[in-house]
C-alpha cells in the first residue's frame, strides 16, 4: 500500500481567505512514521483539504462524529496536537469523551497515529490541515464539550501577531462551537501572548474565567517535551481555562 504523491499537501490560502495561523514546513518522517501513515491513517484520520481523504459528513454537511468514532460521546477538539503525547495521555485518562486532534504538520500526525496504535486507544481521531477551516465548515454550533489550544505558534514578531490563533475573531468562532458549560483551555510559554490571550478571552461576553486571571496548570494536562524545553529555557508557562456561560 502506498500513499498518493499529493497526500497531505497544504492548499494555499487564496487572497480573500483568512490568514493561516501556522507555517507549513516539511520534515523527514522515517520508516516507522511512514508505516503509521500507510496502515493507520485510513482508519484513524482524515484530511481537512484533500478530497482523497474526505471528511465524514452527515446528510446536512456536518461532521459525522458517530461514524467517525463509532459511538455518540462528548467531543473534545485539540487544535495543534504537536507530536501527540498530550492528546494520547489525556484521551487515555478520559475514555468517556472522544478527542479530535487537528494538526498541520505531518510528523506530528504520524507520531500520534503510532501512539494510539501502541496504546490501543479508540477515542482519538486525527485531522490533518487547518483546524479553523474545519471548525468553520463542518462543526455545528454548541457541538463541542471542550477546545484545547496548547502552545500554539506564538508568532513573536509584532508584524505577525495577526496570524496568532488566539485572537478575538477566532475566540468567538471557537466559543460558538462550545456547548453552554463547555471549556476553552489555552496554554503558552510566551508571556506577551499569554497576556493577549487573557485579554481576548476576557472580552468575549459568552465566556467566564474559571480562575482569577491565569489558572494553575491543571494536573490532567501533561507536561510535553516541547513545554519542558521552554521551562528549561526559563519560560513561564501560563494556562487559561474559560467556560461558556450562555
Amino acid at each position: 500500500m502506498s500513499l498518493p504523491s499529493d497526500a497531505f499537501r497544504h492548499v494555499a490560502a487564496r487572497p480573500h481567505e483568512p490568514l493561516r495561523t501556522f507555517h507549513p514546513r516539511r520534515a523527514p518522517l522515517g520508516r516507522e512514521r511512514e508505516d503509521a501513515l500507510r496502515f493507520l491513517w485510513p482508519r484513524l484520520g482524515f484530511s481537512v483539504h484533500d478530497a482523497d481523504s474526505p471528511i465524514p459528513l452527515t446528510a446536512d454537511g456536518r461532521l459525522d462524529t458517530v461514524a467517525l468514532f463509532g459511538r455518540p460521546a462528548p467531543l473534545v477538539l485539540e487544535i495543534g496536537s504537536g507530536m501527540g503525547e498530550t492528546t494520547a495521555a489525556m484521551a487515555d485518562a478520559d475514555p468517556s469523551r472522544d478527542y479530535l486532534a487537528v494538526e498541520a504538520h505531518l510528523p506530528g500526525v504520524a507520531n500520534l497515529l503510532g501512539l494510539l496504535d501502541r496504546a490501543g486507544l479508540t477515542n482519538v481521531r486525527i485531522a490533518h490541515g487547518d483546524a479553523l477551516d474545519l471548525v468553520r465548515t463542518v462543526l455545528p454550533e454548541k457541538s463541542l464539550d471542550a477546545v484545547h489550544v496548547f502552545f500554539p505558534d506564538p508568532w513573536p514578531k509584532a508584524r505577525h501577531h495577526k496570524r496568532r490563533l488566539v485572537q478575538p475573531s477566532h475566540v468567538a468562532l471557537l466559543r460558538s462551537r462550545l456547548r453552554v458549560g463547555g471549556t476553552l483551555h489555552c496554554a503558552t510559554d510566551w508571556v506577551d501572548y499569554a497576556d493577549a490571550m487573557l485579554e481576548a478571552l476576557t472580552a468575549d461576553p459568552f465566556l467566564e474565567n474559571t480562575a482569577d486571571g491565569f489558572t494553575p496548570r491543571p494536573a490532567h494536562r501533561p507536561v510535553t517535551k516541547f513545554e519542558q524545553r521552554g521551562l528549561d529555557l526559563g519560560h513561564e508557562v501560563r494556562d487559561l481555562v474559560f467556560r461558556r456561560v450562555r
